[in-house]
């Protein structure tokens, strides 16, 4: 290895570092997500969906923090890294910025989820998922007044 291959190599590097997925930023718009908040249907189910959201509302803020640790480290050591310094420093900060964008959106659909909870438990919804889909299936058990 050259001298002069060595900044093609770190190039490269931060370029395949930056194309890493986001995974749990991509996973709020996951089928299997999607279909676990279609399927919520108890106060229960939406509580458990509020502390998935919270604690990838965590995640991103986390990931965030260490985004704009590293840009601090690019914007102070900036000599160190050569040309290759703005696009690491404009990088980072919009891998910070979308991991912001990412909690905020968590939260909110957090606080969504916490307010239909809230709102299914004053009510005194607690049927559960199967006997919610049992009785869909079977509405016989629910019109009483039919017979």
């Amino acid at each position: 290895m050259t001298i002069r291959s060595f900044p093609a190599i770190v190039f490269l590097l931060v370029l395949l570092s930056s194309c890493a997925p986001m995974s749990p930023y991509e996973a709020v718009n996951s089928p299997a997500l999607l279909k676990t908040v279609k399927e919520a249907r108890t106060y229960k189910d939406h509580y458990a969906l509020t502390k998935h959201f919270e604690n990838l509302a965590e995640e991103m803020r986390a990931r965030a923090n260490e985004q704009r640790k590293l840009l601090d480290h690019y914007q102070e050591k900036s000599y160190l890294y050569g040309r290759l310094a703005q696009d690491q420093q404009s990088h980072t900060w919009a891998l910070m910025q979308r991991y912001e964008h990412a909690a905020k959106a968590s939260l909110g659909k957090a606080a969504l989820h916490r307010q239909i909870a809230a709102r299914l438990e004053q009510e005194g919804y607690v049927v559960s998922s199967h006997q919610a889909v049992g009785r869909i299936s079977n509405p016989q058990q629910t019109n009483n007044w039919s017979n």
